[in-house]
């Protein structure tokens, strides 16, 4: 006699295969998706400018181009060829190979492995600095392609520095010095280096009065710090305000260094300018933050300042500015949310 299990042990059957089928199949695709690298916990960036000038030059000049080679993507190839150290000649082969059609897996082999690493690291720290922006001039917009931010010296006044960071300082323990000095004249109008949030404004015992801007993509948290006493701060600037790159935000002192707010213990009349990178939100206020030497950037913005004039009416811009990139970005956060 033949026995046939009933129709619904069968169909259970094959409901059973069919899960450890599935199950195969996750399992194996699984085995075949790389693992997302840990979250950046240090960047030692030692781009030097004049490798910063010759990517940024070949990044504008390309713009229009069928092919447009990115500054970061040039820097990036350089950086795993060297050790990060970027030297001119090798940031000139990197432009040269990537006009080909060579993809940077191709152009750096086995080295290719180091390439996320330095592509997050440099859009982390120069994501913001280049792109679309408009000037008005004469009552017109005037659209453009480049370098979008600014120094942090307005136009027309002049400044000192040298590369001083991780220098040793001592008041309240000892530390190494995470930004970067300029020595100015008393009141010298300071310029958001690029467009942002307000985040912190207000006293500390370190830096005296200080500003804290917030890029617009979080990555960059730039520092302002020993503003000057009794007027630090552009005229009702708070925190929570948005500002445009360029835009006056304070003015150069050299408070700071007491637990007492408005007192001038600095001795000499600078900007301390720093730049954080931010990975995760864990990393921005924590013992093992991410701050970089910007002495090359700080270089490399030189030549791009802001215009800002004091009228009947207060500080104003001379050309008002519009970061078109960012425009864009806050349009299509728009759309995709309605």
């Amino acid at each position: 006699i033949i026995f046939f299990p009933p129709q619904r042990i069968l169909a259970q059957e094959v409901k059973d295969m069919l899960r450890r089928f599935c199950l195969f199949i996750v399992i194996a695709s699984l085995l075949v998706i790389p693992v997302r690298a840990d979250t950046i916990k240090w960047v030692d960036f030692a781009v030097p400018y004049e490798s910063l000038s010759y990517a940024l030059k070949v990044d504008i000049e390309t713009f229009e181009q069928e092919k447009h080679i990115s500054w970061i993507d040039i820097l990036s190839v350089a950086a795993c060829r060297t050790g990060g150290k970027c030297p001119l000649a090798s940031v000139k082969q990197a432009a040269e190979q990537l006009k080909t059609d060579a993809s940077p897996e191709e152009l750096l082999g086995n080295l290719y492995k180091y390439y996320g690493y330095y592509h997050e690291s440099y859009t982390a720290a120069l994501g913001g600095l280049v792109g679309s922006y408009a000037i008005e001039k004469d009552g017109q917009w005037v659209p453009s392609y480049g370098l979008k931010a600014f120094s942090p010296i307005a136009a027309g006044y002049g400044f000192s520095h040298g590369d001083d960071f991780g220098v040793a300082r001592s008041f309240g323990f000892k530390r190494k010095h995470l930004g970067h000095d300029m020595m100015g004249g008393l009141g010298t109008p300071i310029v958001a280096v690029e467009g942002g949030v307000v985040e912190a404004l207000g006293w500390n015992r370190y830096g005296g009065w200080r500003i804290g801007i917030r890029s617009f993509d979080n990555k960059r948290y730039y520092y302002y710090a020993h503003l000057q006493k009794d007027r630090p701060f552009a005229p009702g600037l708070a925190e929570g305000d948005i500002v445009q790159a360029g835009d006056l935000i304070g003015f150069m002192g050299r408070t700071g260094y007491s637990d007492k707010e408005n007192v001038n213990n600095i001795e000499t009349v600078h900007l301390h300018f720093g730049l954080q990178l931010i990975f995760e939100e864990s990393q921005k206020e924590c013992l093992s933050e991410i701050w970089i030497d910007v002495y090359d950037i700080v270089r490399l913005l030189n030549d791009h300042r802001s215009s800002v004039r004091k009228t009947a009416k207060g500080w104003e811009r001379v050309y008002p500015y519009k970061d078109l990139d960012v425009e864009e970005l806050q349009q299509a956060k728009c759309r995709g949310g309605s």
